[in-house]
């Protein structure tokens, strides 16, 4: 298998590593010597999120697309074998991000990439040459009322409370997700929905995004960490939004400009996954953002 994109840099390679056991898949495009663009997906979804964007980018930057365990082509073992936490998650991403010896990149975080990120860029202040964070949250203002039932589970971890969020994992739980908050439910490829369903409904899947949306408590309790990050660092910060999420409302957005005042803040009339309508649109503005950076 070469890792030359010399030939077609346009190209999207579809690749996988072994890192302790695990197979962790990836997208990759654009010249192998551009500055580097990693991309950190959220819940329910996959790298594949990102189909329409990497086109968008992979033409002046390297673009690398990782599956989290648990998601998509990425292993998923049993959480009785393994431990679905965030720790666990940037942990694992600290293991890929050495492995393709990535020492400077921009970071793109979605919802669950965004503490998975955010842990990464603590541990590595010194790699990251900015943030794009897509509905990534890292303020309690904005968190929306879709929490509520998973802080009654981080309040009394009960197993009653914890079957209280299995509709999260079916199929009326995606299409929530998808199509809440959309003006033209038309634009949301039904492909996109079928194609995560069909790894939340393997055997033990729910399990391990029951474990992560316990554990999820534990990024709140790390938003001042985050938050502090921001502050000693200031790295550059585009916040692409879509304003109808109702997971992660457009307050959480604006206050990353309280730590970063530089902090340029987009909203897109749109729900939780933007990049599903406004795909053209967040990529014009994430080009211009990544070229003022040089």
């Amino acid at each position: 298998m070469t890792h030359s994109n010399t030939r077609n840099p346009s190209a999207v390679h579809h690749r996988s590593v072994q890192l302790n056991g695990l197979d962790i898949f990836y997208r990759e495009s654009g010249p192998a010597d551009a500055p580097v663009l990693l991309l950190l997906h959220g819940y329910p979804t996959s790298s594949h999120m990102f189909r329409n964007l990497i086109p968008l980018l992979n033409g002046r930057y390297r673009i690398i697309a990782p599956d989290l365990p648990g998601f998509g082509y990425s292993s998923a073992p049993s959480h009785k074998t393994f431990t679905y936490t965030f720790d666990r998650l940037a942990s694992v991403m600290q293991d890929f991000i050495e492995h393709l010896e990535l020492t400077k990149f921009a970071i793109y975080v979605f919802d669950y990439g965004a503490p998975t990120g955010y842990r990464l860029a603590m541990s590595n202040p010194e790699k990251i040459t900015a943030i794009i964070s897509q509905n990534g949250n890292a303020y309690e203002e904005g968190l929306g009322e879709g929490w509520k039932p998973i802080q009654a589970y981080w309040k009394h971890d009960t197993q009653e409370n914890r079957d209280a969020l299995r509709g999260f994992v079916t199929l009326a739980g995606t299409k929530f997700q998808y199509y809440t908050g959309v003006p033209d439910e038309s634009l949301i490829a039904p492909e996109v929905i079928t194609m995560d369903q069909y790894f939340l409904d393997r055997p033990g899947s729910d399990e391990i995004q029951l474990d992560l949306l316990r554990d999820y408590k534990n990024n709140v309790l790390l938003y001042p960490k985050f938050q502090a990050y921001f502050s000693t660092w200031k790295p550059r910060l585009l916040a692409v939004w879509g304003n109808k999420d109702p997971f992660f409302l457009p307050p959480g957005a604006e206050a990353y400009k309280r730590d970063i005042p530089d902090a340029i803040v987009k909203f897109y009339d749109t729900g939780h996954f933007a990049l599903e309508t406004h795909a053209a649109e967040i990529g014009a503005d994430i080009l211009k953002f990544l070229d003022s950076l040089s």
